[in-house]
């Protein structure tokens, strides 16, 4: 549901469709789609997603693996890649090669087609701080062509404060966290993603989605849930939104 406070929309969803799509866009006017992480869907799909969303849906995505992730990461279980041994160090890691470039291309295809504003980069923890990732990261973003679209990042990694802002600043990323665990460094609008805090089985407390409330008040932001009970959360957070401060 988009909200304005102050003249900030915040928008809430949940990362992944958690019923069915009917049900979903009764409750919601965004969705991260998750699927595109592990493997791609086709472009009809995406199409008809988007075909069948009500006016003022908004989809954002989660970029392809290959671009983000190495081949030893256990999210390839599900990609229904075959990569040759002597092929592993050209995927993942922002890396300066072909096939990392045909991902974001590929990506960047599906997230025309569902009228995206937003693409997520989510890195694994393994994506630390060094000079090779900076390297990487910064040539990466020079050099794609992303269009219309905002790129979010979420640095899972072991990475200075400073460093993070001062990347999102040079390359134009908004810097993406679980907002209840750290404090969002750069950009607007916010991307917020709630993992569940303590644990992807966490559900949040009146007190918990009241701080959130107060953190993205007069902001605009993206606010997306990811905990197991991300629907009935979203759906909580979003009845606190209504209600007058």
């Amino acid at each position: 549901m988009t909200l304005f406070r102050h003249g900030a929309p915040v928008v809430v969803g949940c990362c992944g469709f958690t019923r069915s799509r009917g049900e979903y866009y009764r409750h919601f006017r965004l969705v991260e789609i998750q699927e595109s992480f592990y493997r791609l869907p086709r472009l009809e799909t995406v199409q008809r997603w988007r075909e069948q969303a009500p006016a003022g849906f908004q989809f954002t995505m989660k970029a392809w693996q290959l671009i983000t992730h190495p081949p030893s990461s256990p999210t390839y279980r599900r990609s229904g890649l075959s990569i040759a041994p002597g092929l592993q160090d050209r995927y993942g890691f922002f890396r300066d090669s072909e096939e990392v470039r045909s991902a974001w291309e590929r990506t960047a295809v599906l997230a025309r087609a569902l009228a995206c504003r937003v693409v997520l980069l989510q890195c694994p923890a393994s994506f630390r701080e060094c000079p090779e990732h900076v390297a990487n990261l910064r040539s990466f973003c020079r050099n794609l062509d992303r269009g219309s679209f905002l790129l979010a990042w979420e640095p899972r990694g072991m990475w200075e404060e400073q460093t993070v802002r001062g990347l999102c600043r040079e390359l134009g990323l908004l810097h993406c966290v679980d907002p209840l665990v750290q404090t969002p460094l750069w950009g607007e609008p916010l991307y917020l993603r709630l993992h569940g805090g303590p644990g992807y089985r966490h559900r949040y407390t009146a007190e918990e989605l009241s701080r959130l409330k107060a953190l993205v008040a007069g902001r605009p932001a993206y606010v997306l849930f990811n905990n197991l009970d991300r629907f009935d959360d979203a759906r909580s957070f979003t009845r606190l939104l209504e209600q007058e401060p």
